[in-house]
């Protein structure tokens, strides 16, 4: 199993602090505000505010704080939000991406660079590790919802690319523009999703020993721990003796 799947299992098995909880929160209220902002502050007619919804239903953030980032777009805030996309490597050359959304450019540029810096890290050119990701569109639902077969049925109906089962539950693809109709095709068949959302999908992979990830966790965790970072991805690949240990 690849990084994208096996860090979300990691982040599960850390928990959240109350306070890495509030964060959570806040920068999904964040995407929530400048998705209405960019279109319409309806989820029937804003695909992407649609989506922003969803993820942070998935994490739990309750109904009023999702109400409230919705209404703030209307009140002008949001407006000065820029989103830019940072790419560098951590330990053992994996390959990092950073998004972010800033009303700081330089704010955001001199906190990444020295973040990459002070974990062992080196901040690289736009395009330096972008060509070892896809950016794809992810659903993913628990097993209960059926096996495998019938999950690459309803994701062949829906129009998804592949489906990939394991212990953890069902992972579907699709092509990035065509996530809010395969999601609502699943949703049809399946029912609710557990998230659903943009992603890079790692196409080549950094095989990563127990230091090296433990440093990669450390470099992840500080850019995460930024308010204007909204997401970190990397190309980690790992044996499950490795993730057992940590």
């Amino acid at each position: 199993m690849a990084g994208h799947s096996k860090w979300a299992n990691i982040q599960h098995r850390k928990g959240r602090a109350d306070a890495q909880r509030s964060k959570l929160f806040s920068k999904l209220s964040k995407e929530i505000t400048v998705a209405a902002r960019m279109g319409e502050p309806d989820v029937d007619k804003n695909p992407r505010l649609r989506l922003a919804v969803k993820e942070a239903k998935s994490q739990s953030v309750p109904k009023d704080v999702i109400d409230r980032a919705i209404k703030k777009s209307t009140a002008g805030e949001g407006d000065d939000y820029e989103e830019i996309r940072y790419e560098g490597y951590g330990p053992n050359g994996v390959a990092v991406i950073v998004e972010t959304m800033t009303d700081n450019r330089n704010r955001t540029a001199s906190t990444v660079r020295s973040t990459f810096t002070k974990n062992g890290g080196n901040l690289g050119e736009t395009g330096s590790v972008g060509f070892m990701f896809d950016r794809k569109g992810e659903v993913t639902y628990p097993l209960a919802v059926g096996d495998a077969d019938t999950v690459m049925m309803a994701a062949i109906e829906a129009g998804a690319e592949d489906v990939e089962t394991t212990e953890e539950g069902h992972t579907v693809w699709c092509a990035d523009t065509d996530l809010n109709e395969v999601a609502t095709g699943l949703e049809t068949e399946l029912g609710e999703s557990d998230t659903t959302k943009l992603t890079w999908r790692p196409t080549i992979t950094t095989e990563m020993d127990l230091e090296s990830m433990q440093k990669l966790m450390k470099l992840v965790d500080a850019l995460e721990d930024d308010d204007d970072v909204q997401r970190v991805t990397t190309n980690f690949e790992a044996s499950d003796e490795v993730m057992e240990q940590l």
